[in-house]
């Protein structure tokens, strides 16, 4: 018993001093990984005998080894891009902004025009983009994007007061794709609106059927059936921008969409034979009292009495 408890008291004393060494070796590493000269993604002149770092190693292998017992840096999402602002009169009068924007042409490969729409670095061209009172066109010019040749997609808007709702609202109209500079492709819009103090929101504006379509070819011989266009995470805000945010959205999203409607529909006819069960139910109880509490009473013939009390006199 004695030989038990000094060995596991070594053994605690030992994971003691291991606990309370290895975050200096470990602080030492890390100092001399940031300190080093990083050429690429290899690391170059990392002291061998006191950061025990061994030369040639990547960044990614270098913090996992070692970094088992402290959280060297936390992955977090991906933060999308500040929306696009068009500035009309020295103030911003159109925001935009997409999470993506995905084009194909036929089965050829997709090309994604986000990083060249939203990046601060390199921002897009939007000159011939116009904002009016009642009428606002954005135009970005991506400029060549693999095959294509000054390709551009332009998005038509216009403002109209209905005395009915006793406000404006602005709708999108018209998308349309240029390219190879002659050469458009055209998108009805279709349910695209907002009040005009509002912004729009939808999680996919685009012609696939996948995504219920609010981009439609705008005829059977128009090049934009060739074309795929989506639009993810898409915001837009045409009028009454103040302070170049976005007001609240107004969601496409609606509250009775067909799952929700086929959901209501089977509550509805469940309601009805539950509701029909009981009353079976209570109408089957009621007719059971009946049965045993009523008791009937058969009247007897007068002649069949009389004829009884002759015969039985003498």
């Amino acid at each position: 018993m004695l030989a038990r408890a000094w060995l596991w008291a070594l053994l605690s004393l030992y994971s003691q001093l291991a606990t309370c060494h290895e975050p200096a070796e470990g602080d030492r590493a890390l100092s001399s990984i940031l300190n080093s000269r990083i050429n690429g993604s290899e690391l170059v002149g990392v002291r061998r005998g006191e950061g025990h770092v061994p030369a040639g190693h990547t960044l990614r292998s270098l913090l996992q080894t070692g970094s088992s017992r402290r959280l060297l840096q936390t992955p977090g999402a991906a933060v999308p891009f500040p929306p696009l602002k068009v500035m009309g009169d020295g103030k911003p009068c159109i925001l935009f902004r997409a999470r993506r924007i995905a084009l194909r042409y036929q089965n050829n490969s997709l090309v994604d025009l986000t990083q060249r729409a939203f990046s601060p670095d390199s921002p897009v061209d939007t000159r011939g983009s116009v904002c009016y009172k009642d009428k606002a066109q954005l135009v970005l010019k991506f400029g060549d994007v693999e095959d294509l040749r000054a390709l551009s997609i332009r998005l038509q808007m216009s403002s109209k007061f209905y005395e009915s709702a006793g406000q404006s609202w602005f709708s999108l109209d018209r998308v349309s794709l240029h390219y190879n500079w002659s050469e458009e492709a055209r998108f009805n819009v279709t349910e695209v609106y907002a009040p005009a103090t509002s912004s729009y929101h939808c999680q996919h504006v685009s012609n696939l059927p996948r995504y219920s379509p609010l981009l439609v070819a705008s005829g059977s011989t128009d090049p934009a059936r060739l074309w795929s266009l989506t639009f993810t995470d898409f915001q837009l805000q045409a009028f009454n921008v103040f302070s170049g945010k976005f007001s609240s959205p107004a969601d496409c999203a609606t509250f009775l969409t067909p799952a929700v409607l086929m959901g209501l529909i089977s509550s509805l006819i469940l309601l009805l034979v539950l509701a029909y069960a009981l009353h079976m139910v209570v109408h089957l109880r009621h007719v059971d009292d009946y049965d045993h509490k009523t008791t009937v009473y058969f009247p007897r013939a007068p002649d069949s009495d009389t004829a009884s009390a002759d015969k039985s006199s003498p």
